[in-house]
């Protein structure tokens, strides 16, 4: 018969045990937390996750530290963060390229349904289009003219053939029936910085980037691809006020994990991330960043326009070239892409990739 001694010892060793399998849940975090990020450092996505880390931060009392790994537009970080454990110390500062149209209009290593964990969406926000101030053009109609008339001679800013900032491009020139000269960067701080010194003379870009350097003139802001004016740029007209209808255009910026990542974690941490903008007196989740996102949509996008990127397989006969002009104006309907529900949800990654497939058929 067990001594009472013995039944002590084997109390305790349960005791011990049941402790160490619940602590790192709740010990979570007990080390610093890496953030992803799929592009090179000073861009918007670079400036939104930093934001946040510091928020992250200040809220659990360690480290969330930035990592920077650019490439492939977006899949080395996204194939970085799949492939983690699933504990909680590795974060994907996930937007559209990576999650909805990577995944569509190529081939991935990760299944953005079934690698990753969505936590929670941050903000959503439009694009401007600039122009280096050596363009004699201060409206869209102006622009357009110029352009035309110099076919296959104004460089613009491509940031990686499954950016939004270049398919936007892409669909915008089709549109106008514009033949431009697109040139290569991993995203972050370069582009920008090639265009204020003139080396391009156009882009879209996000509103963070072209705020600072348009009060001084050093850039000039076309048009505003959201459905109406930008608060922080209330003297720049929208596409469709300009005369181009049915051109709304908004990219989200999230946080997602890998696949089997605590639920209590992704909990903490949307709830975390959310708290800011349940303020009442903030509607704007970082007006910096020119990123919105109201307390009361916290958990939805709104619903956008329906362009559809299609031209480019149709250009090149469906087949893939190296000129990217022709190569990824392809297959990807943005009210799919950008999600009527929070960053990287299933049902919208569904009906990305099912879109994606009914363009590819379209377009063969």
């Amino acid at each position: 018969m067990p001594t009472r001694r013995a039944c002590l010892g084997w109390l305790a060793a349960a005791l011990t045990l049941g402790r160490s399998s619940f602590a790192p849940a709740q010990a979570w975090p007990a080390r610093p937390v890496r953030i992803v990020v799929p592009f090179s450092a000073g861009g918007n996505a670079d400036i939104i996750a930093r934001i946040v880390a510091q928020r992250l931060a200040e809220a659990f009392g360690q480290q969330f530290v930035i990592e920077n790994r650019a490439g492939a537009s977006g899949a080395v970080a996204a194939e970085t963060v799949a492939r983690a454990p699933a504990d909680g110390y590795t974060l994907l500062a996930a937007n559209v390229p990576q999650i909805a149209v990577l995944p569509v209009i190529g081939r991935t290593v990760y299944d953005p349904l079934r690698d990753f964990a969505p936590i929670t969406n941050i903000g959503i926000n439009p694009f401007v289009l600039v122009a280096h101030p050596s363009m004699p053009v201060d409206t869209l109609a102006q622009f357009v003219e110029y352009v035309r008339e110099r076919p296959n001679t104004i460089t613009y800013v491509g940031s990686g053939s499954a950016s939004l900032t270049y398919l936007t491009m892409a669909l915008f020139r089709k549109r106008a029936g514009l033949d431009m000269i697109p040139v290569s960067y991993k995203g972050g701080a370069a582009p920008m910085a090639d265009l204020l010194a003139g080396h391009v003379k156009t882009m879209f870009a996000n509103v963070s980037m072209a705020m600072p350097h348009a009060a001084s003139g050093a850039l000039k802001l076309v048009a505003v691809t959201s459905e109406r004016r930008v608060p922080q740029l209330p003297q720049v007209p929208t596409f469709a006020e300009a005369g181009v209808p049915n051109f709304t255009i908004v990219t989200w910026n999230g946080l997602m994990a890998p696949a089997g990542t605590p639920r209590d974690i992704i909990d903490r941490v949307a709830a975390e991330v959310a708290a800011p903008s349940r303020s009442k007196n903030s509607s704007s989740a970082s007006p910096a960043t020119g990123s919105s996102r109201s307390a009361a949509r916290r958990k939805r996008l709104p619903p956008p326009s329906r362009p559809t990127w299609r031209s480019g397989r149709k250009r090149s006969g469906g087949r893939r070239t190296d000129d990217r002009r022709q190569a990824t104006d392809d297959v990807v309907d943005v009210s799919s892409v950008l999600c009527h529900r929070s960053s990287g949800s299933s049902s919208c990654l569904s009906s990305a990739r099912k879109a994606g497939a009914t363009s590819s058929r379209a377009s063969a």
